[in-house]
């Protein structure tokens, strides 16, 4: 679907938004803007990464917007993010993506139904700024998500089965790192082109709080995810250590009743009167010792 999202008519520019377009209407617009047919081709690609060129006086960039209504277990590129393709010259901004964008109707009402920007020059850095900004959000749920591991992991007696939950929560956090890394791409290339410097350091300082923030979440899940096999290595250990201490208990106890239950027909002790409460008590004096001997080496 087309649609100009500029309805002052004395802006000298103009801002057509494509949303799910069909290949004609694609090529269309760019035949008659005269796109370059490469980035055309990118454009219609929904896997591609964040990227910046500048080809004649057209720039092109592709970004990552987070998606807001994302499958919670969601964790690749194409699962919990949408491209948006942006062509901008000095007469016109045009904007690709194949669901509905609400970033681009919020930047629309803040900046240019408000007549804030004056040019598509000044209109890139906020849309740029703006899809960063989808970020913040799940910066913080992933933050909290992961004190919230940290608590199950360190405050309960038993261990609870975390790990499905902390590989996703690692998985997030890895992709939306990549992404704001190739993002940075884009900021240099804008920062080399013809965009003033002055309109990207928000973005940039933003894009560096972001990228910290999803860097600290990375490095603590892999951080707890060590520590939970850690301690369910260590819970494996007590579960094996009490069952060695019963073995060693009763292997002894099982021979001794093993001699006396072979059935020969020439044992004395089995004539005996005294003979069972005697092997009670070896058996007895045997656990005893072996009781005291662990004492002695800390084992108990």
């Amino acid at each position: 679907m087309k649609k100009s999202l500029i309805s002052d008519p004395s802006t000298t520019w103009q801002w057509i938004d494509l949303e799910s377009p069909s290949e004609k209407e694609l090529l269309e617009v760019a035949e008659f803007y005269k796109l370059p047919k490469t980035s055309v081709i990118d454009s219609l690609q929904p896997e591609h990464l964040p990227k910046f060129e500048s080809i004649g006086d057209i720039n092109f960039l592709i970004l990552r917007v987070y998606d807001a209504q994302a499958h919670r277990e969601a964790d690749t590129i194409q699962e919990i993010t949408n491209k948006v393709a942006i062509f901008q010259s000095g007469a016109f901004l045009i904007t690709i993506h194949r669901n509905s964008s609400q970033m681009i109707e919020s930047v629309r009402e803040k900046y240019v139904m408000t007549s804030i920007v004056k040019s598509p020059a000044d209109l890139v850095p906020k849309l740029v700024k703006a899809s960063l900004r989808s970020y913040e959000t799940p910066s913080y749920r992933l933050a909290e998500e992961l004190d919230y591991y940290e608590a199950k992991t360190f405050l309960n007696e038993k261990m609870p089965p975390l790990i499905k939950g902390l590989y996703h929560l690692k998985r997030k956090g890895a992709v939306c790192r990549r992404v704001l890394r190739l993002t940075e791409s884009v900021l240099g290339g804008m920062r080399q082109g013809a965009f003033q410097p002055t309109s990207l350091q928000d973005t940039e300082d933003l894009h560096v709080h972001l990228e910290t923030q999803f860097e600290e979440v990375n490095e603590g899940t892999n951080n707890l995810i060590n520590t939970y096999l850690s301690l369910s290595s260590q819970k494996t250990n007590e579960v094996m250590r009490v069952l060695t201490l019963f073995s060693a208990f009763f292997l002894p106890l099982t021979f001794i009743a093993g001699i006396y239950g072979m059935n020969f027909e020439f044992m004395p002790e089995l004539k005996q009167r005294l003979g069972y409460p005697a092997v009670i008590g070896i058996m007895g004096a045997v656990s005893l010792v072996i009781f005291l001997w662990f004492k002695r080496k800390r084992w108990l």
